[in-house]
């Protein structure tokens, strides 16, 4: 079958791999019928991590099912499925507490697992024609037939979900503003969770112009860094803090043109009105070889506790437990009350993988969130 492989840093390829099997009675095989790159896949392509040459790349994955094992009793051939990025065992400790991105038995030695992930886990990525959905009956979930509402269905695998997680970190209640520093596809999905839960004011903070004009495509107030300081801006137009913040950069983040991986996170800590919440969904990692100063290669960032402390903030982190919330955002989409793939821009065959990774990573041509078609 067809794949994107990793070769090298800021290089991948589609190369013909053998195609999945059922390694254990519960596991399924997905003939995958959209898939997408994600902002954390460009982690990987940049090489700021420890992936091998011959990775294959993807885990926000959608398709219909081609064989199941003996011990799958809920799925059959025929149905049509997406996949949580999270791979999870479903009956461990967190696993039974909803907290599925940090299942304890995927992947000894890690918190969670997930697919074609470095360090997540010996689970193939599903940027390919077929993929092996272990605990198939835990991890898919079933879409009506057919090919209505694609594009939006793709997005519950990773950034609808993520987005609408980063919200809830925050502590945020209707009625409430905030500010969401990063406009790629999370910071949109973030922007656009808040809208539909009833936000009164949404700031998406950005520079990239295509992310900007797709913030105030759905009523957010974009706020470009560019023209000046973003916590500045944002006081002014909202005269005042705002009641919420949520980080979805990460530890990319650049001030000034440089790399600077605390910004994000000092910004909010500012912005955010005495005993608001902050939502991290970015993703912050243990060690980087690309970071910009010694302790951030080893995971560590000065942060303004002092001020953190004196404001009475609270914050929530961590990776997005995707089964606790696509099951409602799958019925909201079905209602016709929520439409995710605006934030789509590009959709592809496989063929095209390395060409729009590359674009995707220099944030040119409109790149804002593509999807692949590995079967046409």
């Amino acid at each position: 079958m067809k794949a994107v492989v990793y070769e090298a840093p800021f290089k991948v390829g589609v190369h013909d791999v053998p195609e999945p099997k059922i390694e254990h009675p519960s596991d399924a095989i997905v003939k995958i019928t959209t898939t997408a790159i994600c902002g954390s896949d460009l982690h990987m392509y940049e090489g700021r991590t420890a992936a091998q040459p011959g990775i294959i790349f993807g885990h926000e994955n959608m398709g219909e099912i081609v064989e199941v094992g003996s011990a799958v009793s809920r799925l059959k051939v025929g149905d049509r499925v997406v996949m949580p990025f999270n791979v999870a065992c479903g009956h461990c400790q967190n696993c039974e507490a909803g907290y599925t991105a940090f299942c304890t038995e995927v992947n000894p030695g890690f918190a969670g697992g997930a697919y074609g992930y470095v360090a997540m886990g010996p689970y193939a990525g599903g940027q390919a024609q077929y993929l092996r959905v272990p605990w198939a009956d835990f991890n898919a979930l079933s879409l009506p037939p057919g090919r209505e509402h694609e594009s939006d269905f793709a997005l519950l695998a990773d950034i609808f979900p993520t987005g609408w997680h980063g919200v809830s970190l925050s502590g945020f209640k209707p009625g409430e503003s905030i500010a969401i520093f990063g406009g790629g596809p999370v910071g949109l999905m973030a922007a656009y969770s808040a809208l539909l839960r009833g936000a009164s004011e949404v700031y998406v903070v950005d520079h990239v112009p295509e992310r900007l004009e797709k913030a105030r495509s759905i009523g957010a107030i974009a706020v470009n860094f560019d023209e000046g300081d973003p916590v500045d801006q944002i006081l002014s137009l909202h005269h005042g803090m705002v009641d919420r913040g949520v980080d979805a950069v990460g530890y990319q983040a650049t001030q000034g043109g440089k790399e600077v991986p605390n910004t994000v996170l000092t910004s909010l800590v500012r912005v955010v009105r005495p005993t608001g919440g902050l939502g991290i969904p970015g993703l912050y990692v243990p060690s980087d070889p690309g970071a910009p100063d010694a302790a951030a290669r080893e995971g560590l960032l000065m942060f303004p506790v002092g001020k953190f402390f004196e404001k009475g903030l609270t914050m929530g982190t961590g990776q997005c437990n995707v089964k606790m919330y696509n099951r409602q955002l799958r019925d909201l989409i079905i209602a016709g009350r929520a439409k995710p793939s605006f934030v789509v821009s590009h959709e592809i065959p496989i063929e095209k993988a390395p060409e729009a990774y590359e674009k995707f990573d220099k944030r040119v041509e409109g790149y804002t969130k593509v999807l692949i078609h590995p079967n046409g």
